[in-house]
Parts: structure tokens; C-alpha cells; sequence
């Protein structure tokens, strides 16, 4: 799995618009193929910042979205930004949820 996040400051006095262009692209990211999930997010505490998080089952699905024309509108969105914007992809080995905190919870007890 490959986690892509990308990081935004919304410029003051176009906010609204920057969040609803990004917001009306989650939907279309989520349906493409190898997306397990695509969410928005406002930072906080700093209110004037926006998160992209999108995750891919492979690197050639997230190479595929990069490549489409999606992704061309978001690279336009974060010329937007009223900071550089700031874009990460994880690779994930391995993921774990409830059974990592049950065994590290009670494993010496």
C-alpha cells in the first residue's frame, strides 16, 4: 500500500473556493482504480490548512493516478497555495490495527 498525502495553506480570501475544488476531486480520486480510500481534512490548529490523503493497494495504481487527468487538476489546486505545498508518499509494509495495541497492552501480563 502507498499512502499519498499532500499538504495545503489555503490562501486568505479564496479558502472557500480551494476547499470545494479539492472536495469535488475526492469523489473522483475514490473510484479510480487501486484507490482504497481518499479524504480531505482541515488542519488544526492552523485553520488555513488542508490535508489530501489518498491510499493506493499498489505504487503502479498511485503511478496510474498520477498520470491522470485527476491529478493534473490537483497539481493546478496546489499552485493555489498560499505556502509551498508539501506532498509525501509512505510506502506501507505492513498494517495492523486493534491486535498490535491488544498485544502491546498485555503481553507482559
Amino acid at each position: 500500500m502507498v499512502i499519498e498525502l499532500i499538504g495545503l495553506s489555503v490562501p486568505h480570501g479564496n479558502g472557500r473556493e480551494l476547499t470545494s475544488a479539492l472536495a469535488s476531486l475526492v469523489g473522483r480520486v475514490q473510484v479510480q482504480r487501486g484507490c482504497l480510500g481518499c479524504r480531505l481534512f482541515r488542519s488544526w490548529p492552523q485553520q488555513d490548512g488542508l490535508q489530501l490523503e489518498a491510499r493506493w493497494a499498489s505504487q503502479e495504481d498511485l503511478i496510474r493516478h498520477l498520470q491522470s487527468d485527476i491529478y493534473k487538476k490537483i497539481l493546478l489546486l496546489m499552485e493555489e497555495s498560499a505556502a509551498p505545498p508539501v506532498l509525501e508518499f509512505l510506502t506501507v509494509l505492513e498494517c495492523r490495527g486493534l491486535d498490535l495495541v491488544e498485544t502491546a497492552r498485555y503481553q507482559d501480563r
